[in-house]
């Protein structure tokens, strides 16, 4: 993967969007109000970035907890490796499973290869989605386990800062 070098705008642009678009009726307008450029240079920087793999996607992050969804579990799954990326693929297109991947095992304490994070209203919502899930890797399932979570935790990606700019320093 090759890097990309950001232009000053754009890197200003990345730091002005990284934790939103404003909540306005021409959010585009206003970044670019803001960034003293015009909206088409925001919107053709924006295609770019998201082109070019800078930027993963666009969109809203909706609070579950507000939403009713207050039970989750990251499940974890030992399936043999021969089978994990495709029983992977089914399980992460299951409609309550938000977010599915493979990770490295450390055996002999942590033999688990496949993670699914699922949601519910219920813990009886998460366990009849965990069985689901169960029914699903069928006998390329050897054992399995589900860590609830206890404690909502801010979660954000990395985050550029603007540049440092030293202050001058006055000579006496």
């Amino acid at each position: 993967m090759s890097q990309i070098e950001l232009t000053e705008l754009q890197r200003r642009l990345v730091i002005e969007t990284q934790s939103g678009l404003p909540l306005v009726a021409k959010p585009y307008a206003q970044i670019a109000a803001t960034l003293g450029c015009s909206e088409e240079q925001v919107l053709a920087d924006m295609s770019l970035l998201l082109e070019k793999g800078v930027i993963r996607r666009i969109g809203l992050v909706p609070n579950h907890y507000r939403l009713g969804y207050t039970h989750n579990a990251m499940t974890v799954w030992d399936v043999d490796d021969a089978h994990a990326s495709a029983l992977g693929e089914k399980v992460g297109a299951l409609a309550f499973v938000s977010h599915c991947y493979l990770r490295p095992r450390h055996l002999p304490l942590w033999p688990y290869r496949l993670f699914a994070m699922v949601h519910g209203k219920t813990e009886q919502d998460v366990e009849q989605q965990i069985a689901c899930i169960h029914e699903l890797l069928g006998d390329h399932c050897r054992q399995a386990d589900r860590l609830y979570s206890s404690k909502i935790l801010k979660k954000t990606g990395m985050r550029l800062k603007p540049k440092f700019v030293p202050l001058p320093v006055e000579k006496n």
